[in-house]
């Protein structure tokens, strides 16, 4: 009886290696390339112009805070959320929240990318000019909250 379960311990096994095998290893080799962790997870519509603030806020927001939250905020699937999403909006997330986040980091709680941690050399003045890029982003694709 035993060589009997051996065997099909083997074949389930050897199966189960099979069939997901190759998947893993193109999913390795695309993560590896970048095609699947990074791939912005909305598509965010641009304002014609930005305020001068905004244009300030962008240009620190591109320093600071893309390389996690992706072009203009679209947020990167596997590393960090978009911030052009409504759980963003003022009336959620008021202006003084991305500023304690810039400063102390924020546990995880509405989304499962883990903790953020603290913008290293960032300061309240450099925060509200990127939440004024933030804001004149949500209100283009219908976040006014």
């Amino acid at each position: 009886m035993k060589p009997v379960l051996l065997t099909a311990a083997v074949v389930i096994f050897g199966g189960l290696a099979y069939v997901t095998w190759p998947a893993a290893e193109q999913n390795a080799q695309a993560s590896s390339q970048g095609d699947i962790a990074g791939i912005a997870l909305v598509k965010v519509v641009l304002p014609d112009a930005l305020s001068s603030n905004a244009s300030v806020g962008k240009r620190a927001f591109d320093a600071k805070c893309a390389a996690c939250h992706g072009e203009n905020a679209a947020g990167q699937d596997g590393i960090a959320p978009p911030l052009i999403h409504k759980i963003y909006e003022p009336n959620h997330h008021g202006d003084e929240s991305f500023q304690i986040a810039a400063a102390n980091g924020v546990r995880a709680h509405h989304w499962t990318f883990g903790n953020m941690p603290p913008v290293e050399g960032i300061t309240r003045g450099d925060v509200t000019m990127i939440v004024a890029y933030i804001r004149e982003l949500q209100r283009a694709n219908g976040i006014n909250g």
